[in-house]
């Protein structure tokens, strides 16, 4: 089929590439010249694991292309996806819509012959009806339907996650809409993929329900943590217990310094909005929103508190994105955290393995080399996110960079019990200082 992916940010560069990998042809479109530019020549603008081998492999084959103009695309597509942002609104919370009824005028005016529009932005209920809406309003001729296409990639595994998914969910109201879109989606349908096709609102909200239930695990747990360190419990030991429940599952039962991230946070925030417009208050989503709010500035705390303050102190940081796997700095813990230790009067090294370049963009921090070029001379180390390189240092080089043996793990990668007997000062998320 032919398709044109509106948007090469996270969702419509990972989409249109893993399309065109399916057999389509899918040209993406951007009004950043220099994106488009740089993905001409091969030049990934985000880091995903495996997505440039993808993108590579299917420019070759001539499946995949990019380009600044959507007039002489459009015509041509059976199928026109809307991946733009829909970032929070200033001031209210709302997600912000702007970019994609400004995507739905523009498609409305080249459209030819019988086309789905697809909204793959995480949008909230109602939008895909405006975007029908607006399309009628400047092209009252045209012959179309609308779709919800709702998105469930993560960060660091999002090129698998579209290739495998748990399942597809399609919100449209014809019949053509739905043979479109299976055929889009027919080689996940072969290999037994659950396609959920649904009403458009149920569609928009499916989205937004399950990102916030996700949410609500991790600010649980993270609960749960708070209370382990009073009562000296094991927050892995309870995430264990309760994960093997089949009902609950051990997924997103990871105790930390709160979520971040392009989705949850703002999607559980736009969720809580659209509720309270409706007049269907979502007390959960209220309180998830404002303890993990809280929550991060409670791990900044805590780190100052451990290090017996920190004025005229080094503190090495390792992990400065939300997540491993990511260069995406949006709503990272990190972003709280470290202009809350300067302010307190630390110095501040830190070393992230890819987000150094979006790091700069939002903290004015000493980037390092290396991890060890980061512990070198400080007075004691955070490790604020999981890289899987963080997880096997060599604790004795460690401990003999550092001024003090110090460590604050806020995402629990080490046994307490051997870093005790590596002479470690240890200190973890809900879990007992000495534990074997």
């Amino acid at each position: 089929m032919r398709i044109v992916m509106i948007g090469t940010g996270y969702v419509g560069l990972v989409s249109g590439a893993c399309l065109s990998e399916f057999g389509h042809n899918v040209v993406c479109i951007d009004k950043d010249a220099d994106k488009i530019a740089g993905l001409k020549q091969g030049i990934i603008p985000i880091y995903e694991p495996g997505l440039e081998e993808v993108v590579l492999t299917n420019m070759k084959a001539g499946r995949l292309s990019f380009d600044t103009d959507l007039k002489a695309a459009i015509p041509q597509a059976e199928a026109v996806f809307i991946a733009v942002g829909t970032p929070s609104r200033r001031g209210d919370g709302h997600a912000d819509l702007s970019y994609v009824f400004a995507a739905a005028e523009e498609i409305a005016a080249h459209l030819s012959g019988y086309t789905v529009v697809v909204t793959k932005s995480t949008v909230p209920v109602s939008t895909n009806r405006k975007v029908e809406e607006i399309i009628r309003r400047v092209r009252p001729d045209a012959d179309f339907d609308v779709a919800s296409n709702p998105e469930f990639l993560r960060e660091g595994s999002a090129v698998e996650d579209f290739r495998r998914p748990d399942r597809v969910v399609v919100g449209c109201d014809s019949d053509r809409a739905r043979v479109v879109m299976h055929e889009i989606y027919r080689p996940l349908y072969l290999n037994e993929t659950p396609i959920v096709f649904t009403s458009c609102e149920s569609s928009e909200l499916i989205k937004y329900a399950a990102n916030a239930f996700l949410a609500t695990k991790i600010t649980f747990i993270n609960e749960m943590a708070n209370l382990c360190e009073k009562v000296g419990g094991n927050v892995q030991d309870v995430a264990r217990g309760m994960g093997l429940d089949g009902r609950i599952g051990n997924k997103f039962l990871h105790a930390g310094p709160g979520f971040g991230g392009s989705c949850f946070p703002k999607d559980t925030l736009a969720l809580l909005k659209t509720a309270q417009e409706f007049g269907a208050p979502t007390r959960i989503v209220e309180a998830v929103v404002a303890v993990n709010d809280a929550r991060k500035q409670q791990m900044a705390e805590t780190i100052e508190a451990v290090f017996g303050g920190v004025a005229g102190k080094t503190i090495a940081v390792l992990g400065l994105t939300f997540k491993p796997n990511t260069d995406d700095m949006r709503d990272a813990p990190s972003l709280v955290i470290v202009p809350y230790l300067q302010k307190q009067g630390a110095r501040v090294r830190a070393f992230d393995p890819e987000g150094a370049q979006e790091a700069r963009k939002h903290l004015d921090i000493e980037l390092c080399k290396d991890a060890y070029d980061a512990l070198d001379g400080a007075d004691g180390v955070a490790i604020l996110t999981e890289w899987n390189e963080f997880r096997a240092l060599d604790l004795a080089r460690v401990k003999s960079l550092l001024k003090r043996p110090l460590m604050v793990d806020l995402r629990n990668i080490y046994r307490p019990a051997t870093m005790i007997a590596s002479g470690f000062d240890y200190h973890s998320v809900g879990r007992p200082v000495r534990l074997a």
